[in-house]
């Protein structure tokens, strides 16, 4: 920020500085009005069709070329990658949105734009993280008309992210992060006000990983429970001895976790049955831990199983490893925050137990994510994602464009 001249001497103190690339009202008015448009027309992973055409007739309008990638939904678009800089071309800061939506109904009342798709809902907030990176996109490609633009922008808008493993890795493989340097993102947060940020250094969310077992081995009558593999007593001992097994064969700070979603078996009072399932999720704070967990795990619900006479078939499914914030990138964010709203818009955030596939990305390239707030100044109510009545202050559209901007003028400065 240093490079920049502060607006006053009490800016400066409070870290805010004079950059281009506001967010004009009459965009403003347009990205709340896209917003509730995708709101309204939520769409599952891989299926996100009208969502991708819309994002790609207004960067089109813009005179931008997106390109759709290879799966049919989802695209990127490159910002001023037609200026070449000395004997070749600047890394790329990529900005990435997700597009999907999830599988429950949308419980709100009282909203003109409630979700038109039964049992379809953005109750994520990728609406919302679709909406700021267009319109970052379309006051970027503004700036680099004017030559304003220090680096060139990659923007990425990813389908299938709440799709185990996650639809990052069909971007990656398309050639998504070819030339580009580092890569940025953001997440609602109903828990941090609209117009502020959360961040933090080093992992910010969970790896998660799927978890499937079944147990088998001859039922009969309870009466006779010893010509027989007690499956119900055997599902349930691994329901609760697996995760404390698990839990003391890794460094306890590693936050490994196996938590059950759901358990079955039989079908009558009098009889043992020959079948059980139970699956859950494995979540971990440790990047070291989560290539541990499979062989870890493998190996308790084998002994438990084998104690009890059971036979067992596990179906462990990889996920995500947990986002991990790079420093410098981590940074970058704090300082185009602090450079828009002023240091007090930016708080620490905690590492939270949700997977993101974003973290994929930062397999391949230095990034960070952050947390927008969406809940409006003053809420005291209980709000959460992945819930039928989520909503958004969509004022953290406005807070989400400047941050990405400010971005991506302060990154071209240091690069």
């Amino acid at each position: 920020m240093s490079q920049l001249i502060c607006e006053s001497e009490e800016a400066a103190l409070s870290g805010i500085v004079q950059l281009p690339g506001t967010l004009p009202e009459s965009l403003r008015l347009e990205l709340i009005a896209f917003r509730r448009d995708l709101h309204m027309h939520p769409e599952l992973g891989n299926q996100e069709f009208r969502t991708t055409a819309a994002i790609k007739a207004r960067l089109e309008q813009a005179g931008l070329a997106p390109r759709v990638l290879p799966s049919g939904t989802g695209l990127i678009c490159d910002i001023g990658t037609d200026r070449p800089d000395g004997d070749g071309v600047r890394p790329m800061l990529a900005i990435r949105a997700d597009i999907d939506a999830l599988p429950i109904p949308d419980t709100k009342t009282g909203v003109p734009y409630r979700s038109t798709v039964p049992d379809r809902a953005h109750a994520c907030g990728h609406d919302v993280h679709t909406t700021v990176v267009l319109g970052a996109g379309l006051v970027l490609a503004d700036l680099d008309r004017q030559g304003l633009l220090p680096q060139p922008v990659r923007l990425i808008f990813q389908p299938a992210e709440e799709m185990m493993p996650g639809g990052a890795l069909g971007v990656i493989e398309a050639g998504g992060l070819n030339g580009v340097g580092s890569i940025i993102a953001v997440h609602c947060d109903p828990k941090v006000d609209a117009g502020r940020i959360g961040l933090r250094t080093g992992p910010i969310t969970s790896a998660c990983d799927r978890l499937e077992i079944s147990l088998g081995g001859p039922g009969g009558h309870t009466a006779r429970p010893h010509l027989t593999t007690d499956l119900v007593t055997a599902v349930a001992r691994v329901a609760t001895d697996v995760p404390a097994l698990v839990a003391r064969r890794v460094d306890a700070r590693a936050g490994l976790a196996v938590t059950w979603g759901r358990i079955e078996s039989g079908h009558a009072c009098n009889v043992i049955p020959q079948r059980a399932e139970l699956a859950g999720t494995v979540r971990c704070l440790d990047l070291d831990a989560w290539h541990e967990a499979p062989d870890l795990i493998h190996a308790a619900i084998d002994e438990i199983a084998t104690l009890h006479g059971a036979k067992s078939e596990i179906n462990y499914v990889r996920g995500v490893p947990p986002v991990v914030n790079e420093h410098s990138v981590t940074e970058l964010l704090t300082d185009a925050m602090a450079a828009r709203r002023g240091l007090h818009a930016i708080e620490d955030t905690e590492q939270s137990l949700g997977g993101e596939d974003f973290s994929w990305y930062l397999e391949q390239v230095p990034g960070a994510m952050a947390r927008l707030g969406v809940r409006t100044p003053g809420d005291t109510a209980r709000r959460d994602l992945h819930r039928g009545d989520f909503d958004v202050d969509e004022a953290a559209i406005e807070a989400g464009v400047e941050l990405f901007t400010a971005a991506a003028l302060l990154g071209g400065h240091r690069s």
